[in-house]
């Protein structure tokens, strides 16, 4: 016979406080191909461990093992697991069967690591399940099925990947007499078939169904000789045929196969504990939902400032006597005048400009009496400041050289003075001071900084001069719109050469509403980014967490692991299927926080917020694909740990 295993002084030897324990010394052992041997042995003599190592699930400390004339010592980890996929079909006492996976599922496990098609995989395993007596099992969970039921599982699994040898841990051990004598009768059935067939058993009476006997104590091999009782039992040479059957689709679709079933795990145990599984997403999902969020509150934020700021005149220019806004002598230079605003009239990039002064004054009709701003401008006013006309007219260019007390008022001023549910307001006068003017027309209500709070009246710059200020050409301010195909930048240049020209020197300041609103967008920016910021703390907090929780799953798994590294997968399997998990988890904690985040502009709504939240669709995808980093960063440690467990440690656990 050809030797298929050979051992030549093998000692495993654990470290126990400062002492060594030996539990296997000097193992010198061959196992020719085709061979069914019985490794026979009290609890602690060394046979589980011998199996352990004979597997490829443990290593030796001292010796060698070679399997097909091939050393084990030189091999990595991966190849280890290439060696049990293709040489080894494990049978164990705990029948070690995935819970979540119904028969079929658990048959499939090993094949899907080899890369068998998955049609093949399905129908193979099938009818192996089918030869067993498994027919009508097939979707039956571990937890529906008898204890025999379960053993015949695990066989069906042991021979899916044709294994060359078939290392049976104590099979019937946990079986009725019945059962153990039907799975004793199947790895007879393929011993005849050509397998190599290795027990480990305790019980003699299992140890005499064996072709050859091996006897164990305290790590040495005592007895090694032939069973002159071993009988055959009858030849199922269908059996044997199916359990022969070799793949040949392996090669361009195993790695996805690999990977479709990591999902679908951890698919199953995301359901498996769905409350564990939110309260492990729900940092993700108030993180994502923050971000979003806060970044919609400063887009609508911006956005309603600016659309205030362009209520009173986007790209204009307003003018002001003096060096700056905090110039004490402002007030006493004089020389900016409306003959300015005139001549800037004429200049072609000019769209429209209007002198403006300003004061206070007591409002009264009847017995109503209110404070309100007065502004005198000219004509031109409501459309450098885009002010919108509610009732009436504005006065006009006649209006000004009259110096008439034509009057336009807002929205505010009409309800304080006439009454909310006044009509007719139109053509009656009202006392300013002790001036009387005609209301000709209403504008809506200004609606921008603190003087919003306040009653608006518009007159005639020139009656205002001449009525409340007496002074006759100054202004306080010139209000120039800049047209729209002009450079508001350039456009205050010009208007500084062309004044200083006028005034001999530059006693006169612009604020232009552009640099205004480029202020207002990076102070509103910034401020968006630093709540922003604060949000994505609670994400990486949500990140902590997700580890943490998937620290706790892969403990709770490591016989899973165990299993599934017994059955021939990779480490890099086993990293891929918690790592799949952990992404799942931010990814679907960041999808129900993208629509939580979504569903607060609804809210917005409910209380007639003054600003409407404005969505990214750039920070939704951004949030979204942060999410899922955090699933990959996160999650890496659980999952690598999980793939650097060792086989035989692993599956000790339940």
């Amino acid at each position: 016979m050809q030797p298929l295993v050979v051992l030549k002084n093998i000692k495993r030897v654990f470290r126990s406080g400062e002492a060594d324990v030996y539990v296997l010394k000097d193992i010198n052992l061959t196992i020719n191909k085709g061979e069914m041997v019985a490794i026979i042995g009290s609890s602690g003599s060394g046979k589980s461990t011998l199996m352990n190592i004979l597997g490829c699930l443990d290593k030796a400390s001292g010796g060698a093992y070679e399997i097909a004339g091939q050393n084990t010592a030189d091999l990595d980890s991966d190849q280890l697991s290439q060696l049990r996929r293709n040489y080894f079909g494990f049978i164990f006492q705990r029948y070690h069967l995935l819970p979540a996976l119904s028969a079929l599922g658990n048959v499939e496990i090993p094949a899907i690591y080899s890369g068998m098609a998955k049609a093949e995989r399905f129908k193979h395993a099938a009818a192996l399940l089918q030869r067993l007596g498994l027919g009508e099992r097939l979707y039956h969970k571990p937890n529906q099925l008898s204890g025999g039921q379960q053993q015949r599982v695990s066989i069906a699994r042991a021979l899916i990947n044709n294994a060359e040898i078939i290392l049976a841990d104590e099979p019937t051990g946990a079986l009725d007499k019945h059962s153990g004598e039907e799975v004793l009768k199947i790895l007879d059935e393929l011993h005849q078939g050509g397998r190599t067939i290795i027990i480990v058993t305790h019980d003699t009476n299992v140890a005499q169904k064996a072709q050859r006997i091996i006897e164990i104590s305290d790590g040495n091999i005592i007895a090694d000789y032939l069973n002159e009782h071993y009988k055959t039992a009858p030849f199922d040479k269908n059996l044997v045929q199916e359990a022969a059957q070799q793949s040949h689709s392996q090669g361009r679709n195993a790695v996805f196969d690999r990977l479709r079933e990591s999902f679908a795990m951890s698919m199953l145990s995301l359901l498996a504990n769905p409350m564990r599984s939110f309260l492990t997403m729900l940092g993700i999902i108030i993180g994502i939902a923050a971000v979003i969020s806060m970044v919609a509150l400063g887009n609508g934020t911006q956005a309603q400032i600016m659309a205030n700021i362009n209520s009173l005149g986007s790209n204009t220019l307003t003018i002001y006597p003096g060096k700056s806004m905090s110039d004490a002598r402002a007030g006493l230079i004089t020389t900016l005048t409306d003959s300015d605003a005139k001549a800037l009239e004429q200049q072609p990039y000019v769209a429209g400009v209007t002198p403006e002064v300003s004061g206070n004054a007591q409002v009264s009709y009847g017995d109503i009496s209110a404070h309100a701003n007065v502004t005198g401008a000219s004509e031109q006013l409501f459309v450098t400041k885009k002010l919108e006309l509610a009732q009436g007219n504005f006065f006009t260019k006649e209006d000004v050289l009259n110096r008439n007390l034509d009057m336009v008022i807002d929205q505010q001023t009409a309800d304080t003075v006439f009454g909310k549910n006044a009509s007719n307001i139109l053509g009656k006068t009202l006392f300013i001071g002790s001036a009387v003017g005609r209301v000709i027309g209403i504008v809506k209500n200004y609606t921008t900084g603190p003087a919003s709070k306040n009653l608006q009246i518009y007159l005639p710059y020139s009656s205002v001069q001449t009525r409340f200020l007496g002074n006759d050409h100054s202004v306080q301010s010139i209000i120039l719109r800049v047209a729209d195909n002009i450079d508001s930048n350039s456009a205050e240049q010009a208007v500084t050469k062309f004044l200083t020209m006028r005034h001999g020197e530059q006693d006169f300041f612009i604020r232009n509403s552009e640099e205004f609103r480029k202020k207002v967008n990076q102070s509103v920016g910034v401020l968006t980014l630093l709540v922003s910021s604060i949000a994505l703390i609670s994400l990486i907090v949500g990140g902590i967490g997700v580890m943490n929780i998937m620290l706790v799953t892969v403990s709770e798994r490591i016989n899973e692991i165990g299993v599934r590294m017994a059955v021939g997968a990779r480490q890099s399997d086993i990293l891929q299927q918690f790592l799949i998990e952990a992404v799942l988890v931010c990814m679907l904690g960041g999808i129900i926080g993208i629509l939580l985040g979504l569903s607060l502009s609804l809210v917005f709504e409910l209380v007639h917020a003054p600003f409407k939240l404005l969505y990214s669709t750039s920070s939704i995808i951004v949030a979204f694909v942060f999410s899922s980093l955090i699933g990959v960063g996160f999650g890496f440690m659980p999952a690598r740990n999980a793939s650097k467990l060792d086989p035989v440690s692993a599956l000790s656990r339940d």
